[in-house]
């Protein structure tokens, strides 16, 4: 019996057998030839994912230091730029922005729902900004942002995009060219089915002559290092050779599914977790009309803490779902369903939510959620 635990969680994910696999094959010369065209294989494997022509770099680090490249490679002390607060990860872009001398204008969003474009537009009037942060897809809350309208509001005010897809690259369609996305931020333990320990930035040609101009302190950030190392096969670092091995193994996947198929499967797999938590006689915490398809952020039935649910789904069904963060700890419970994840994996975990609930004395209606997924995969 496979006593492993099923993360469905927004990440880390599940690792597909060829990843593995991948994880554990000899090391290789990362100044050497097969190392070379190895890299050159992965950031060109990555360019439809980013939906780019662009430069895609690849740096070895967690998706937090992404974010600080995406910050520091191009803007200065002092540059007014907007941050769109949307949870936990929206206020970190912002706040590396900060703590970097940035002066911040913050977009509030209230918790749940997207940013207005709109509004966007009001405050970017106002204040000016060398460049507007945001996340497309706030994993606290289960929001996923129109991208592509909150860049249009930008470019009008002359403003560089900087987007965290960190949870939805590989999930969720990006198109950074054709919504004039300057930089694009991204990790390697979400959809695109890898341990923690890659991330990866993808540049346009505007945001590399601001950071021509850029003054922020950078040293392994240095995104134009990485650039020119790139350029000979290489890193300017010793680089996680292993991970981009598996790198390689993962695009591989992800091109033999095909993009427009595994799109579908995120689509497929939000639309029945969030069909079968209302089938439950449960709440959606996000805004239906901005519901991600990576994560489901569900409301914690009035006198149950989801901190405890997530306990039982755990201890009792070796399944891992995650509680919420900061403000929504134990208001709110969320289902990670991204990477190699499909629909008997969102079938089993709803099982189990429900299971946990009954022993919790939360009555719900587990067939009803079983129905729901099956009219969702029936009708999709």
């Amino acid at each position: 019996m496979n006593n492993e635990m099923l993360l469905m969680i927004p990440g880390p994910t599940n690792l597909p057998e060829p990843v593995r696999q991948a994880l554990a094959q000899p090391a290789i010369y990362h100044r050497g030839e097969q190392f070379a065209q190895l890299l050159e294989v992965c950031t060109e494997g990555l360019k439809p994912v980013f939906g780019t022509e662009s430069d895609v770099l690849i740096l070895t680090c967690s998706s937090t230091g992404a974010m600080e490249a995406g910050v520091v490679n191009f803007l200065s002390p002092g540059d007014r730029v907007i941050a769109i607060d949307t949870g936990k990860f929206g206020q970190r872009l912002g706040t590396i922005a900060e703590a970097f001398g940035a002066e911040v204008t913050w977009l509030k969003v209230e918790p749940g729902r997207a940013a207005s474009a709109d509004v966007l537009d009001v405050l970017c009037a106002q204040v000016e900004p060398k460049a507007v942060l945001f996340v497309q897809n706030e994993t606290s809350t289960g929001v996923c942002q129109n991208v592509a309208a909150l860049s249009e509001v930008a470019n009008s005010h002359g403003a560089l995009v900087i987007v965290d897809a960190i949870s939805s690259l590989g999930g969720i369609p990006f198109q950074m060219d054709e919504w004039s996305v300057d930089v694009v931020l991204a990790g390697s333990q979400k959809a695109l089915m890898l341990p923690p320990g890659l991330a990866f930035v993808a540049v346009s040609e505007r945001a590399w002559r601001a950071a021509e101009a850029a003054r922020m302190p950078c040293y392994y950030f240095d995104l134009q290092a990485a650039r020119q190392s790139a350029a000979k096969g290489q890193t300017p670092y010793t680089p996680n050779v292993s991970m981009i091995v598996a790198l390689a193994e993962a695009i591989s996947l992800l091109q033999a599914e095909g993009l427009p198929a595994v799109y579908r499967r995120h689509q497929q797999m939000g639309q029945a977790t969030r069909a079968a938590v209302q089938a439950l006689g449960l709440a959606l915490f996000a805004d239906p009309e901005f519901a991600s398809d990576v994560v489901t952020a569900v409301q914690s039935p009035e006198g149950l803490d989801s901190t405890e649910l997530v306990k039982r789904v755990r201890d009792d069904h070796n399944i891992l779902i995650s509680g919420g963060q900061g403000e929504l700890k134990g208001k709110i419970f969320r289902i990670g369903h991204l990477g190699c994840a499909g629909i008997e994996q969102v079938r089993r975990t709803i099982g189990a939510v429900a299971a946990s609930l009954v022993e919790m004395g939360y009555d719900c209606a587990a067939q009803a959620a079983a129905e729901a997924i099956d009219e969702v995969v029936a009708n999709f």
